[in-house]
């Protein structure tokens, strides 16, 4: 009997404002399986629950759960998917290790200077206004570090300063 197919897990991440929900948007139309966004779900909680909760540590707390166990779900009923969302290597490492086993796990890493991951995010603040209610405060921003996941499986970095590179079609094939 042949042994079970794994699932990729194409896990996208990078420094806030750096274009990884654009990328793992476009990757995830691209190579047709679907989307888990930590942003996107944290958007849904806060629409649901209204906005009162959005600096409520529950809030972070229940949503991270929520994305790794989508994750989970996914794989375990062999499911590829995108994955995205700004962990740091200390919150990615433990969720994402017990899986090594079980998917083909890749992992792209958008990077650019951290100067203009604070002009992008704040340039969505003053375009969608509603964006900051999602995503509170703008202190601190030059001043913070990114720690990507280190795990032993295929990385790619992907410089997004213009546009990406490599580009699109290498990322697709580093995640064939």
């Amino acid at each position: 009997m042949a042994g079970k197919v794994r699932p990729l897990l194409a896990i996208v991440t990078g420094r806030p404002g750096s274009g990884k929900s654009t990328l793992a948007a476009e990757l995830s139309a691209r190579i047709r399986c679907p989307l888990v966004s930590r942003d996107r779900l944290k958007e849904g909680m806060l629409r649901t629950t209204s906005l009162h909760l959005a600096g409520d540590p529950d809030l972070s707390l229940r949503v991270f759960d929520t994305f790794f166990e989508q994750v989970a779900t996914l794989v375990e009923r062999q499911i590829s998917l995108v994955a995205e969302a700004a962990f740091q290597h200390h919150v990615w490492e433990p969720r994402l290790k017990p899986l090594i086993d079980v998917v083909d796990m890749r992992i792209v890493v958008c990077e650019l200077p951290t100067s203009l991951a604070v002009e992008r995010r704040r340039a969505r603040m003053l375009e969608d206004r509603r964006w900051s209610q999602y995503h509170p405060s703008s202190e601190g921003w030059e001043s913070e570090t990114y720690d990507p996941p280190r795990l032993p499986v295929p990385l790619l970095r992907v410089d997004t300063t213009e546009g990406y590179v490599p580009d699109l079609e290498a990322i697709v094939a580093f995640l064939s």
